[in-house]
């Protein structure tokens, strides 16, 4: 989210990976010390018990996903001027999308995102519109829609 101008303070890294690598870099995270506290065929959720380290969250995505997400990634100065590969604003929502489907609550902080992101430079209103149909949030994209 900062990347497209909203940063904010969060308690995790947030990774979108090739599933491919899902079982090693597992396995990786675990032999690090982090703990693995979830894993699907979608995510996984790791916490270590330095609390630097803080947490990490994958996103793993395969096939004709992983093609469109990884086809439009990004760099933008990180840390140190170094690059950092981004998401289009459009995966990022869509990513939004699916954390508030499956997880209600989060469906304020959620929209407050989407709607940043659908205002980025190159964002696909259209696309995250159809997106939030796609998976029952018609409704809160035409309350986001009122707002903008």
């Amino acid at each position: 989210m900062a990347a497209y101008g909203l940063p904010r303070t969060t308690l995790d890294l947030d990774l979108v990976v090739d599933g491919a690598c899902q079982d090693e870099l597992v396995r990786r995270m675990e032999e690090l010390g982090y703990e693995t506290l979830y894993r699907s065929a979608g995510y996984s959720n790791h916490t270590s018990p330095e609390p630097r380290m803080g947490s990490v969250d994958f996103i793993y995505v395969r096939g004709q996903t992983a093609e469109a997400v990884f086809g439009l990634v990004r760099e933008v100065p990180g840390p140190g001027d170094r690059p950092v590969p981004v998401v289009s604003p459009d995966h990022l929502a869509a990513m939004k999308v699916l954390a508030m489907k499956n997880d209600p609550s989060r469906a304020f902080q959620e929209l407050g995102d989407i709607r940043h992101l659908i205002t980025a430079a190159g964002a696909d209103r259209q696309e995250v519109r159809l997106q939030m149909i796609r998976h029952g949030l018609e409704e809160r994209y035409r309350e986001l829609e009122a707002t903008l």
